[in-house]
This record gives structure tokens, sequence and C-alpha cells, in this order.
């Protein structure tokens, strides 16, 4: 492979986009999409593929879609799956990466988001779980404990004190379980439903592209 996740880790272009991008989400209020959460979208999509036994090119492929999926954050939100697409398609053909993994990065990266897209193939199944699997605390870029408790979205994620993603083989069936312990006290159950269950919901179809089941496990409870 010409183009590796860690190369484009470093990469001046890619830093400066995606930079921008999460600073304009910042300004309008958004959690953290900077490499911490690129980052990890984009290692646990690789622990998915290479725990249902996918090859390394594959898994490296799918590292790349998740540092990239949110690169067109820094034009505009609402449609940042597309041009984000766009945009990595530019930098990966100027790296010189394969037309044919170009097509699959950027499948995957057009297709991440719950409004406007669905798995369309491997890589993109996974890219969709690793990303909406990241709910954590430190994702809140608000440093201000009213207006996190006002906005949905911080306060959902201040409210998660542990997120755990496990893949779980049977002898019949795949399970891939996300395991959250909420803060009630901060937040109820409900509101992450109010702003998940969309997301949730296409994790699901992800899972199943993938033949496995997706399980959601909020304080040791099974929801979904």
């Amino acid at each position: 492979m010409t183009v590796t996740y860690e190369a484009l880790k470093k990469d001046e272009q890619v830093c400066a986009y995606i930079k921008a991008g999460n600073d304009a989400l910042k300004a309008l209020g958004f959690t953290e999409h900077s490499f911490p959460h690129l980052c990890h979208t984009a290692e646990t999509a690789a622990m998915i593929l290479e725990s249902l036994g996918h090859s390394a090119e594959t898994i490296e492929l799918a590292k790349i879609a998740g540092l990239l999926h949110d690169i067109g954050n820094m034009m505009n939100r609402t449609f940042h799956a597309a041009s984000g697409a766009e945009i990595a398609r530019t930098i990966l053909e100027r790296l010189g990466m394969p037309y044919g993994d170009i097509g699959t990065v950027c499948s995957a990266i057009g297709n991440h988001d719950e409004g406007t897209g669905k798995p369309v193939n491997i890589v993109s199944a996974a890219l969709i779980i690793a990303d909406k699997v990241d709910v954590r605390r430190s994702r809140v870029q608000e440093t201000c404990m009213e207006e996190i408790v006002a906005d949905i979205h911080d306060r959902v994620n201040y409210a998660v004190t542990r997120a755990e993603m496990k893949i779980i083989k049977s002898e019949i069936k795949v399970f891939i379980r996300l395991c959250l312990d909420i803060d009630i006290e901060f937040t109820p159950v409900i509101d992450y439903f109010e702003i998940f269950i969309t997301r949730m919901i296409l994790c699901r179809r992800a899972a199943a592209f993938l033949d496995a089941e997706f399980e959601l496990f909020i304080n040791n409870s099974k929801i979904v």
C-alpha cells in the first residue's frame, strides 16, 4: 500500500483540514471531532475487522477512512460526509493511492453519517460502528458546566463514565457490544436515546452487513 494511516496522521494538509474542521465545530458548539476522536474511530474500526478475520490491507483502509471521515467538517457540518469524501479523494490521489482503494475509502466516508448513509462495503460498516460508539466525557469541548448541562449532546457525553466496545463470538453468532456506564444523576438514559437512536439503528445495520449483531448495554442492562 502506498498510503498509510501513520503517514497520513503527519501529512500537513490532513492536519490543517482536521484542525479547521474541529475549530468550526467547536465554534458551533459541537463535541470534539479532532485527532482523539478520529484516531479512536480508526483504531476501533481496525479492531472490528481484525477480530472478524479481514485482511491487513482492508484493516489499513478502515484506519485511513476513520482518520479522514470527518475532514468535511471544515466546509459544512450538514453535508460533511459527502464533502469529506471529495476532500479525501483529492488527498489520496495526490499521495498516489490506487484508485480502487480510494473508491473503498471514499465510499465509506460518504456513507458514515446517519442522516444520509448506510453500509455499502466492509470498510464502511466498520467505520459506521466505530464512529457512532465513540461517546465519552473527554469529547466535551465546553468548559462551563451550565452550558454543558444546557446542551443535550454535551450533557450525554459528559454523563458517560465508561464506554467499552467488545467483540463476542459464540458458536453461531458474533456480537458487537457497546457497554456504557452513564451517570443517571447527571442525565437520564432517555436523553441518550433522544440523540443516539438513529445512530444505534445504523449500527445494527452495519453489524448485520458484517454478519454480526449489535448490542447496547447501559449500566449493565441490555437495551438493544
